[in-house]
């Protein structure tokens, strides 16, 4: 970890002191238990002199479309500004952001005053956490969604869902949506390929929905990895109970397992007709496809044509859109 003492860090929020001068983290399920002068496993909580802190420098800051996170039908075509900090509580064998998120990269100290004039500034409505884990940057991540909601700006939270109940339950009441990755819909391909566990990352999506967070989920398929179908069925089924949207993503190649080809355009159209017989809608991600539309479940009429920026949420037929809109 970069050389940094307590005064160009934050003390960190949801840790407990121990003996012999280490520390115990409860912001995560890892709970990791950190020596004098170590990181806990997200590399970016320090233990210095018996107390935790938090290097949460600001590494990427982006104006993006609000469906690029994605989120289909929370404020459809609005920009978002999205920022992130280095590091994770999960090392998926597959990380897109992994320069970011299994490294620490210096960057800019921004505060959640800073960001939120930022945002202000350019005429964003929306802020999100995201890129790498927001869980590892809680305390900016609450900071800036506190200073969001007192100037009307929202907030989205795009995360893995690995985070312990307490912080979460704080954190909810300045949070209005949220992308959760729900990886794979078995504990062995959350252990072999993020380094964690499912059960915290389903009872994250329960808590979110339970309190009124608008919620989509991200289903990413690998190849011999989470395409299962009997898995997936298991998952849609799941999911059904809170009838979030879905978006089924491709995979392309990266990180440690650039031996595996893309998800095959066969595999996602079997998973999406799977999938629609539990839930309204679902979404293929990381394709060109007219399944990025969103259809009328009723009648079937296109309601949301993302390629040409048409947007109606109520049906000819009555049909009403779930969903955030203006």
């Amino acid at each position: 970890m970069t050389t940094l003492d307590a005064s160009e860090m934050r003390e960190a929020m949801f840790y407990e002191k121990l003996n012999d001068n280490k520390a115990r983290c409860h912001l995560c399920p890892k709970r990791c238990i950190i020596s004098e002068g170590k990181t806990g496993f997200c590399l970016i909580r320090k233990n210095i002199n018996g107390k935790l802190y938090v290097k949460d420098d600001v590494v990427s800051l982006h104006v993006d479309p609000i469906e690029k996170k994605p989120l289909f039908h929370f404020y459809p075509f609005e920009p978002i500004f999205s920022f992130a900090t280095s590091g994770c509580n999960f090392d998926c064998l597959h990380c897109q952001n992994y320069e970011i998120s299994r490294n620490v990269v210096d960057g800019q100290r921004l505060n959640g005053k800073d960001i939120v004039k930022l945002a202000l500034r350019n005429n964003i409505p929306m802020i999100a956490f995201t890129y790498n884990e927001p869980t590892v940057f809680y305390e900016l991540m609450l900071e800036t969604a506190k200073e969001s909601k007192k100037n009307n700006i929202k907030t989205v939270m795009v995360s893995n869902g690995f985070i312990s109940e307490e912080p979460l339950l704080k954190l909810i009441p300045f949070i209005d949506a949220a992308n959760i990755d729900l990886k794979a819909f078995n504990n062995e391909f959350y252990v072999k390929v993020a380094r964690g566990f499912i059960e915290p990352v389903k009872k994250t999506i329960e808590l979110l929905v339970k309190h009124n967070v608008w919620v989509e989920v991200t289903f990413l398929v690998i190849p011999t990895l989470n395409d299962n179908f009997d898995d997936a069925e298991k998952m849609f089924k799941w999911l059904s109970q809170f009838n979030t949207p879905l978006h089924i993503s491709r995979f392309h190649p990266m990180r440690k397992l650039n031996h595996l080809p893309p998800t095959p355009l066969s595999t996602l159209e079997k998973m999406y007709e799977l999938a629609k017989r539990y839930l309204e809608f679902v979404y293929l991600g990381n394709v060109l496809s007219e399944k990025e539309n969103t259809y009328c479940p009723k009648c079937g009429k296109l309601l949301i044509d993302r390629f040409n920026g048409f947007l109606k949420t109520k049906c000819e037929c009555g049909y009403e859109l779930s969903g955030r809109f203006r």
